[in-house]
């Protein structure tokens, strides 16, 4: 019962950011605490904290700001933030926004429990990681690096280039309104999002294109053909790998070794036992010919 009281005082309180935004914190103190999240999400990686240092590390100018001669309430503050935070950077920037904006609210004399901020760091990292890592890990990088590793592959040398900025403009082109939309609206604004079915059905795409994304990585990358060959009397042999596979499903083997590894890391296999096995069955299937 305290926490969702603390959360309801939290939502009322945030959800005024809009119209008193900037009270205590000037544009530059809030762009600087979000350059440094963007910057230092990951400093310090740790099993014991994960991402609970760079996190600590983007509230910094703002303690400084808010408690400019009170180096007890900076210790106080900054202390609250060392502990524990996972999510995916740029979609937990609206994470680390919000906690600005109650931070700032704290400081201006709100009753915002310091237990209420970290409840709501807890309670929203978990929900945005999943909407983070099946849209932005799960679709748009592995779709970006699909594009990119083909075109390289061909020789062009300003490919990396091109991925590099693309990747910088994705970053930032989600980081900083999400981290803006966190310390302006507040936690209802976060959980309308989460909330929304739009962005269940945004997942579901993602999904779908990561299938798509997979299946078309497998077809150019993996490489599984079969070198069996049956005599037909006179004629040319029967080849299994074009006159059957090739004909009926295309590159239907590649697939067959990518599912197959899939099920054996599903059932507990570690990817190192996976890779021992498709060398066995390389060096097996070459020798033997089964393989070509």
């Amino acid at each position: 019962m305290p926490d969702m009281e603390n959360k309801d005082v939290m939502s009322e309180e945030t959800t005024e950011k809009s119209k008193s935004a900037y009270s205590l914190l000037g544009k530059k103190d809030v762009k600087c605490s979000w350059l440094i999240w963007l910057f230092n999400n990951q400093a310090n990686y740790n099993y014991e904290r994960m991402m609970g240092i760079g996190f600590l590390h983007s509230m910094v100018p703002v303690a400084r700001k808010l408690y400019k001669d009170d180096v007890d309430k900076q210790r106080e503050m900054l202390q609250r933030h060392t502990g524990f935070f996972n999510c995916e950077p740029c979609v937990g920037s609206a994470v680390a926004g919000l906690t600005v904006a109650m931070e700032e609210q704290k400081a201006a004399g709100e009753e915002i429990d310091g237990e209420a901020i970290t409840s709501v760091k807890t309670g929203l990292m978990g929900p945005l990681s999943g909407i983070g890592d099946s849209v932005i890990q799960g679709v748009i990088v592995p779709l970006l690096l699909a594009f990119a590793i083909d075109m390289a592959s061909k020789g062009s040398f300003v490919v990396p280039i091109i991925f590099s900025l693309v990747m910088v403009a994705v970053v930032f082109g989600i980081s900083y309104p999400l981290f803006m939309l966190g310390y302006k609206q507040g936690s209802n604004a976060i959980l309308n999002i989460l909330e929304n079915g739009i962005i269940n059905k945004i997942i579901a795409g993602a999904n779908i294109m990561g299938c798509m994304v997979l299946g078309a990585l497998v077809a150019n990358y993996v490489s599984m053909n079969c070198g069996i060959s049956i005599p037909q009397g006179e004629g040319d042999p029967f080849s299994i790998q074009a006159q059957l596979f090739d004909v009926i499903v295309p590159s239907l083997l590649p697939l067959l070794l990518t599912l197959g590894s899939y099920k054996l890391m599903k059932k507990g296999w570690s990817s190192i036992k996976v890779l021992i096995l498709i060398v066995v069955i390389g060096i097996i299937g070459g020798l033997t010919g089964i393989l070509a």
